[in-house]
């Protein structure tokens, strides 16, 4: 008995909850959920959709849309993009950016987020990072040892030329990044300027 497709499984669902529902605005929203998973099924992103589930429930930072060595890389990407995401993160030398794009008026946004200070610091106890499962001296050694490991955590605490770094991986762009634990400190300057501000604003959040 072929099993059947989970999309296909939520969308009947959503059909049944459509046939229940009086409201005219909410059936408006179920069709748009039911529509938003046919799109996954027509165009062929069922993987990827699956893979964005798995990474939703597994431990580490925000999934990222593509990683670069430097912002002009990024921006290049950005604006010559022929489909841009309307947002989402991408890294920049390991460092987090928000994605934006208006699509009526072509505007391209790339900006730094501090997203992963916020999840380094959640993940700090007393003020100090999970203790190390490994030890390397460069970035090479730590690229060599987990890549040599049987099973990749999505992510590992470990220690970098003597500080605590973050070795996080971005599954659907094959990206080991290393993100050290000191990042936090800027989260104090970011915190003080947004109290001088007359309307503080959080950085906006992307799914995860």
């Amino acid at each position: 008995m072929k099993n059947k497709s989970p999309i296909f499984e939520a969308i009947n669902l959503l059909g049944l909850i459509h046939e229940k529902t009086e409201s005219a605005e909410e059936k408006e929203l179920l069709l748009t959920a039911a529509d938003a998973l046919e799109f996954i099924e027509t165009t062929g992103q069922q993987y990827d959709f699956e893979d964005y589930r798995q990474d939703l429930r597994t431990e580490g930072p925000e999934m990222v849309l593509a990683s670069f060595a430097t912002r002009e890389e990024a921006e290049a990407w950005l604006k010559n993009h022929p489909k841009p995401p309307r947002s989402g993160a991408v890294l920049i030398a390991d460092e987090y950016h928000s994605v934006y794009y208006w699509r009526d008026t072509n505007t391209r946004k790339l900006n730094f987020s501090p997203t992963l200070e916020f999840y380094l610091e959640e993940m700090m106890q007393d003020g100090r990072p999970p203790p190390p499962v490994a030890s390397f001296d460069t970035r090479e050694q730590a690229r060599a040892w987990y890549y040599g490991l049987s099973e990749r955590p999505s992510q590992a605490v470990i220690q970098l030329a003597g500080e605590p770094y973050l070795a996080a991986y971005h599954r659907n762009i094959d990206h080991l990044a290393f993100h050290p634990f000191s990042l936090v400190e800027g989260l104090k300057e970011w915190r003080e300027k947004q109290k001088t501000q007359k309307e503080p604003e959080e950085p906006e959040p992307h799914s995860q």
